[in-house]
């Protein structure tokens, strides 16, 4: 006959295997809550987003009317094209420095004419190399496209023209 102190042993073995087991299934559990804990959250934020945008969408909106667009006649402004002269066309349609270049070479161009550093000069502009390139430019540009006359290379002077 078993001794009642080995029957009491195997009995606190098999409660302490069965106490592990249930541990183990709860660490499962648990993390399987967790998990589905989650899954639950994500789905109820995506609920409410749904429902608020469906609300926003729901309510009437005004439709959109067009709206007239005004014609404008654009003043040139710094950096636009240069168109190229022609009879009846004003120095209105050119850019202001241009305009600005044209005025103080026929103010100030005796028969003679200019080169781009006295006009940079008679402009105000500092005497130094960039401010002169980019005065040359200008002059030359307004040359090639037919506001000014370079009969000697770097030398300009006023074409007689319309307006």
């Amino acid at each position: 006959m078993p001794s009642v102190m080995g029957l009491l042993e195997d009995r606190k073995l098999a409660a302490g295997q069965r106490v592990e087991e249930l541990r183990a299934e709860v660490e499962r559990v648990l993390a399987e809550l967790a998990e589905a804990e989650a899954v639950l959250e994500r789905r109820v934020i995506a609920v409410v987003e749904l429902s608020e945008a469906l609300a926003a969408s729901a309510q009437p909106q005004a439709p959109v009317k067009p709206v007239p667009v005004p014609v404008v006649v654009k003043e040139p402004v710094a950096g636009s094209v240069v168109p190229g002269w022609r009879e009846g066309v004003t120095v209105e349609v050119l850019a202001p420095e241009y305009r600005r270049l044209l005025d103080v070479l026929e103010t100030g161009a005796g028969p003679e004419g200019l080169r781009a550093k006295e006009l940079a000069g008679l402009l105000g502009l500092e005497l130094v190399p960039a401010k002169i390139e980019g005065v040359r430019v200008k002059v030359k540009r307004l040359a090639a496209r037919g506001w000014l006359a370079e009969d000697q290379p770097g030398i300009f002077t006023p074409r007689r023209r319309a307006g």
